[in-house]
Formats: structure tokens, sequence, C-alpha cells
């Protein structure tokens, strides 16, 4: 069986479309084609649903997809070994995370890993939805919360501490809750109504169902709607930490913050056979953020 076949499948996988592929491999769709064609005949298998605009896998490709990941990732570890280059690693590195922890806290230290490794070139997609990272072909995935069972390894790069807050303006205006019920005659902004917010206290794990009258999907809004007064929301310091520290934003009822299970973890497909670039850049995350976070203090 031929690898490059392996790899090439594996890139159509990931784009979804034979045109993309053939120009990230720098190789003309005809020979992506025949590449398809031959590994699927040496299977005795369909792996992939052709239509006019795209391609998909078809239930045996994507078993067959998550399979050869590993492998894949094996062989690229096993070249790095024997050309002695663990230092020098090439290639590109598709990395998935959230818009705004990724606007904030790793494009602007982007610079710093990637002058380290000259040879890398990295594929930052900064979403806020969930990300299939198997099926979209990413090498890692940057997520924040906590972290469900899954077939996906995961490492912890630091804790997240989320905390209720308001402006000084909002609180003038509308007073101090002194108890969690309290809560429930001030105006809240959820990130969407229906949104719970997990809390920990003296009285141990609670959860709020607060309403809002402001409707969003995005993250960033809400942010801007606490710092303007509109009300009082629960964010992570890391998205607010300098505005706490300045007093532009206050902390509300201090004795209730998230619980510690919430996390920013690294995830990847496999334990087994981490690409060294893998490896390289999740270290340099947890040296970065990890043991105090940087964005903690002085909040």
């Amino acid at each position: 069986m031929n690898l490059n076949d392996i790899e090439i499948f594996a890139r159509v996988a990931a784009t979804g479309s034979m045109t993309e592929a053939a120009q990230e491999l720098r190789l003309s769709p005809a020979v992506v084609s025949k590449s398809i064609k031959r590994l699927e005949s040496g299977l005795g298998a369909r792996l992939l649903q052709r239509t006019t605009r795209r391609v998909m896998l078809t239930e045996t490709g994507r078993g067959y997809y998550e399979r050869i990941l590993p492998v894949l990732a094996g062989a690229e570890e096993a070249q790095a070994f024997v050309e002695g280059r663990t230092s020098a690693v090439r290639g590109r590195l598709r990395v998935s995370a959230p818009t705004s922890f990724g606007r904030m806290h790793i494009a602007p230290h982007l610079a710093t890993f990637m002058n380290a490794h000259a040879a890398l070139q990295i594929e930052l997609l900064l979403n806020d939805s969930f990300v299939d990272i198997v099926a979209e072909g990413f090498d890692v995935a940057i997520r924040i919360g906590e972290l469900s069972d899954s077939t996906l390894v995961a490492r912890k790069l630091a804790p997240v501490r989320r905390v209720l807050c308001a402006a000084p303006a909002y609180v003038a205006r509308m007073g101090q809750p002194e108890t969690l019920a309290a809560l429930d005659r001030h105006v809240c902004l959820p990130a969407h109504n229906g949104e719970h917010w997990k809390l920990e206290g003296p009285e141990g794990p609670v959860a709020l169902r607060p309403e809002g009258r402001l409707v969003t999907n995005s993250s960033e809004v809400i942010r801007e709607a606490v710092l303007a007064g509109m009300g009082i929301a629960l964010r992570s310091t890391w998205d607010i930490g300098p505005e706490l520290a300045e007093g532009r934003l206050v902390q509300i009822l201090p004795d209730y913050e998230s619980p510690d299970d919430v996390g920013l973890f690294a995830v990847y497909p496999s334990r087994n056979f981490l690409p060294e670039k893998v490896r390289l850049f999740i270290d340099f995350l947890a040296r970065l953020y990890a043991p105090a976070s940087y964005w903690d203090k002085g909040a």
C-alpha cells in the first residue's frame, strides 16, 4: 500500500475537495483523483462519495480516516527521528481555537513560536462552534470549559476562573446584589438565553439559569455590554482580567466562582505517535499559561 496515496486521501477527507487537496499538496487534480481510485481499488472499498461540488466520506471512509491518522502521525514522527530534526519541525500545523481566546491569547504569541520553528507553517482557525477535529483535519484544538468524555486526548493547559462582574456604573445605578437570589432583580447578560451559570460557593455547587433582554450568539458582544454598564455577566478572567485590575469592572458576589473542573485544554486525536510539531506547540502553550496564568495576575 502506497503511503503517499494514504496522505492524499487524508488531505481530501480533511478539505472535502479534491481540488483544494490538490492545491495544498501542489499536485494536479488528475493525480489526486488517480491516487484515490488506486487506494480504493487496493482496499476493495469505496472511501469517498463524489458529488458535483464536494466529496464526502462514506461510513467506511470515515472509519478508515480515523484509523490512518495515528499511522500518518507515526510516519512523521519516525521520519523526524531518523533525520534528527526534532527541533526543526516542518510542514503545516492546523489549530482550532475559540474566537476571543485565539485573538487575545494565541495570536499575540505566534511570532515567538514561529520564529523558533521557521520551517513550520501554522493554520489557525478561530470558531466558537464545536469542531470535529478528526473529520476536519485539525492537529490540535484549544477548548475551554468542562471537558466531556471523548475518544480524544486532552491535556489541561491552565485553570479557568469565571467570575460574576459588572461595570461600576451599573453597580452605582442598580446596587450590589448581596445573594444569588437577588440576581433575579438585576439585569443579567447570559451569552444566550437558556445558558446555565455553574458556580461554586459556600454551600457547594449551584446552577442558575438567568434570562436576559440581550440575545446574541457572540461572547464578544456580551463582553462589550458588561463593560458598557448594561448588566451582570459571568466572564472568564482571561477575557476581563485587565478590566478587573484597572477597576473598569468589579467582581459581584466574590464568594461564587466557576468550579475547579473548568479549564483550558489542548485536545488532539491520539496519544500514540503524537507528531513533534503538535507536542512542541502544546508544550509552548503550557509554559505560557501555567502554572499561574498571566491574565490573573493583579486581577
